[in-house]
């Protein structure tokens, strides 16, 4: 079971997202914050990030900086922050994908499972 740590300082979208993923067969664990996302991220590595930038403590650009510096577990950005720049910032710093909110279900699932199979494909070459 694929597991993904889910990082996003809005309860409601957090409990929503980790129903929807759950009933789609992954495992989930959250964080509010960028801070406890780190820690969680070492606790037990996951196979997927998915990424908010606008995060209290530690934004979410610095959570990515700070496992991008030892790690290529895949990133997803999912952030309400939609300019260009912005998205360019994102990718240049490591994300896999960056989806903005307002946002539909099926696209964050669609690339879960493409980072997904990507990854797994890279592992078994």
């Amino acid at each position: 079971m694929p597991h993904v740590l889910l990082v996003d300082d809005e309860a409601p979208l957090r409990e929503s997202l980790t129903y929807t993923l759950q009933k789609e067969g992954y495992q989930v664990t959250t964080a509010a914050d960028g801070h406890t996302a780190i820690k969680q991220f070492h606790k037990q590595v996951p196979d997927v990030i998915v990424l908010d930038l606008m995060l209290p403590e530690v934004g979410g650009m610095e959570v990515c900086w700070r496992i991008r510096a030892f790690s290529d577990v895949p990133i997803i950005m999912l952030t309400a922050k939609d300019q260009d720049v912005d998205k360019i910032w994102g990718l240049e710093a490591g994300a896999d994908d960056y989806i903005t909110k307002p946002f539909k279900t099926n696209e964050l699932l669609a690339s879960i499972k493409t980072v997904l199979q990507r990854r797994s494909g890279e592992q078994s070459s």
